[in-house]
């Protein structure tokens, strides 16, 4: 479980939630990058969800978590944060090394790996 204390900060004298700013990720199960070409405003979550004990659903009074902006660059995410009082946190994105590799190269004769044929 994580800790909810660290995602709440007071701002004058009342207790707000903070956003994470982030760019997506790529999904794991697909080799395209469509949706990670922007950038992510949602908030961290209050405290952490409930389960229902009779049909073991999960449910949350938190309608924040529920919120997710979407923006074209990092700088007007950190705008409308920084325009609505909202407090913030950035995580700035990795970017993968791409490696080019030409199919000539399996047939190479100084070739590192095995033949697998």
């Amino acid at each position: 479980m994580r800790e909810c204390s660290r995602t709440l900060r007071e701002v004058n004298g009342r207790k707000t939630m903070v956003a994470r700013i982030y760019k997506p990720a790529r999904n794991a199960m697909q080799s395209g990058v469509a949706k990670t070409k922007h950038w992510v405003l949602e908030y961290e979550p209050e405290r952490p969800r409930q389960v229902e004990p009779l049909m073991g659903y999960t449910s949350s009074s938190d309608m924040k978590s529920q919120v997710r902006l979407r923006f074209e660059t990092r700088e007007e995410a950190v705008a409308y944060a920084e325009r609505h009082g909202i407090p913030y946190q950035v995580a700035e994105p990795h970017e993968p090394a791409r490696r080019r590799i030409a199919y000539s190269d399996n047939f190479a004769h100084a070739r590192v790996g095995q033949w697998t044929h």
